[in-house]
């Protein structure tokens, strides 16, 4: 009890001897983070016009930001009396990483992950992604993950050593995308007029790509019941990354081109099943 006495009666002491230096460390502290966020959000605006891939200005600005304020609070312990302190942190610093490399492998995997998509990125801001079977948009690059956002409407935050160790899928990095959807003819259909009813049903569609990247048309099955037309089309993912946008095209056309073919007086059916009875 006595000891405790002794403790608060210094710590008292302390504070009424040192208060302005006391309140000049948080004061040093306080404006040091403020500066240290103004100065992350002026290097994001500036770094945008010189970096095309948004992702990595922001990771940089991010990294920029922590680095301050780690400078920040080493500075303040040393106004507030604890350079033994901050200069065990910093003579540490080594045999700390070392240990901490063992501790959080995972977590140091994932940071110098980070640090290698923030500069050779294999994907944008809006990109359309696909890794270990999860597709969706890129929203994000943190230190830490990478933040992704599914055609669901689901927020996945995927860690940055996946994406960098397993194969990855980008749909919308050169500007195209393919859709396509399959459509059954009666046998007795003249399926030369109809592909060309589908293309030309394809070409009153705004959104469809018709020059770099025709639409094809290609009979890909011969089913029981029917003669089974691919139709494939491509789009400019450059004027949308969104979903629904991509959507309402893939929409537009699957209704363009039964109308086309049922004014054309070709026939769909559904599958057809054969009955056979027999005596006995």
């Amino acid at each position: 009890m006595e000891k405790l006495n002794e403790k608060i009666e210094q710590i008292s002491t302390y504070l009424h001897e040192n208060w302005t230096v006391i309140l000049v460390a948080f004061s040093v502290l306080i404006i040091g983070f403020l500066l240290a966020n103004l100065i992350s959000s002026l290097l994001n605006k500036r770094l945008k016009n010189r970096i095309k891939n948004s992702l990595s200005v922001l990771f940089i600005a991010q990294i920029i930001r922590v680095a301050l304020k780690v400078i920040i609070f080493l500075f303040f312990l040393s106004l507030l009396g604890f350079k033994d302190i901050t200069t065990n942190i910093l003579a540490g610093a080594g045999i700390l990483t070392f240990i901490v490399g063992f501790a959080f492998k995972d977590i140091g995997e994932n940071f110098l992950a980070g640090i290698i998509l923030a500069f050779k990125s294999p994907f944008q801001e809006n990109d359309l992604i696909e890794s270990e079977n999860i597709v969706g948009y890129v929203r994000e690059l943190r230190v830490r993950e990478t933040v992704v956002k599914t055609t669901d409407g689901k927020d996945v935050f995927i860690p940055n050593s996946q994406i960098l160790k397993n194969p990855l899928i980008n749909y919308t990095i050169d500007g195209f995308l393919r859709y396509d959807f399959m459509l059954g003819l009666d046998y007795s259909s003249d399926v030369k007029k109809a592909i060309s009813v589908i293309l030309d049903s394809l070409q009153q569609v705004d959104g469809v790509i018709h020059d770099t990247k025709k639409p094809t048309v290609v009979i890909d099955e011969l089913a029981a019941s029917t003669i089974n037309l691919k139709i494939l089309f491509w789009i400019d993912t450059f004027k949308s990354s969104s979903k629904t946008y991509h959507l309402s095209i893939k929409n537009e056309v699957m209704q363009k081109v039964l109308m086309r073919l049922t004014e054309e007086g070709f026939s769909l059916p559904s599958n057809i099943v054969e009955i056979k009875q027999y005596e006995g």
